[in-house]
């Protein structure tokens, strides 16, 4: 059995939609969205914005965004007061990658992991999660100590 990768980008992983970028940077520092969302467009060949979420939304909201059975990238900028009573805020890149979802779906993701990720300047912590459990709020809670 052999795989054949097609396309320009097959080393180095999609390309990046302007948008995404400027939909980061209005979540790191304009503190527009709690959450986006990303997905592969495979016809177009880049990273694209397919949800975010209003400051106001929960880390329940943000996982309830996420599709069961297909992989996403997506940035959660988690608040939160640190023992010495000081508001803190990190963001976390979260590679979405159910164990249900297609291995065409899940190889795509995680040969554009990289490439995207060094587009989002800013990054605190990357978690990596095949099932709920493993971004739960409070594996969130724990990395940002």
């Amino acid at each position: 059995m052999s795989f054949r990768i097609r396309g320009p980008n097959a080393s180095s992983g999609m390309g990046v939609a302007d948008h995404s970028k400027n939909t980061f940077l209005e979540l790191q520092r304009k503190k527009v969205h709690r959450y986006v969302i990303f997905k592969i467009n495979e016809k177009k060949k880049e990273v694209v914005v397919e949800k975010t979420g209003d400051p106001a939304e929960s880390y329940d909201d943000f996982t309830a965004a996420l599709p069961e059975n297909d992989c996403r990238y997506a940035v959660y900028d988690f608040d939160f007061v640190t023992p010495e009573n000081c508001q803190k805020s990190k963001i976390f890149f979260i590679a979405w990658s159910p164990a249900v979802s297609r291995i065409r779906a899940k190889m795509l993701y995680a040969t554009s992991k990289d490439r995207f990720k060094r587009e989002l300047d800013g990054i605190h912590y990357e978690i990596q999660a095949t099932d709920p459990t493993e971004m739960d709020l409070e594996v969130i809670r724990d990395r940002a100590h």
